[in-house]
């Protein structure tokens, strides 16, 4: 891992649509009920100490997807609702770096670490922390406000969300990036004149 000196680390939330809300349809059931809390307090703290931030959109090319453009699951959830002037990048796959122009925003602003959070740990959040470390940023995802919905296996057994979210973070971690809690992000990362 960097050094933490002279950095100014970007949030990135990924995903944290009200789409997300219809539980059914992405597998019945999904853990840490808490991770929209936890994200909205690392958005307090990015907010107030006047850090770089991204919101991450997923406009799903199904149009049968909660998460299509054209139906109302599409929008953030309010509790982490983009406040005006705020950066919002939209995809329409995993990767919040494919087909958009995070990677160019982030390098015209000298950006050199992410801090990633949202939905799914296991889709979203996790491809797009395998892409930034593949690229060459200091990568932190924030386990606490992530969250996975349960899986069906190939031979059709089941995998609580719990045991899917445990999983993906233990393969991203100490390899694509450094695993954190909610606290332990705002202790590192405690005000912007601490990277300037």
């Amino acid at each position: 891992m960097k050094t933490l000196n002279n950095i100014c680390p970007a949030l990135i939330l990924i995903d944290i649509q009200q789409g997300f809300d219809n539980i059914p349809y992405w597998g019945g059931e999904r853990n840490n009920p808490d991770a929209e809390v936890n994200a909205r307090k690392l958005l307090d703290h990015w907010r107030a100490n006047k850090l770089p931030l991204f919101h991450i959109q997923h406009c799903s090319i199904n149009q049968n997807s909660p998460l299509a453009e054209n139906n109302p699951g599409n929008a953030h959830k309010e509790i982490v609702k983009p406040l005006p002037g705020e950066a919002v990048i939209k995809k329409t796959v995993n990767s919040s770096f494919i087909g958009t122009d995070l990677q160019q925003r982030l390098d015209a602003a000298g950006i050199d670490t992410v801090v990633i959070a949202g939905l799914t740990t296991e889709h979203c959040v996790s491809t797009t922390a395998r892409m930034a470390g593949n690229l060459g940023y200091t990568t932190f995802v924030v386990a606490d406000a992530s969250a996975a919905f349960a899986k069906t296996g190939i031979k059709g057994e089941r995998y609580d969300a719990e045991t899917i979210h445990l999983t993906a973070l233990a393969q991203i971690n100490n390899e694509f990036a450094t695993v954190l809690n909610t606290d332990e992000v705002i202790n590192t990362f405690k005000k912007k004149s601490d990277f300037l």
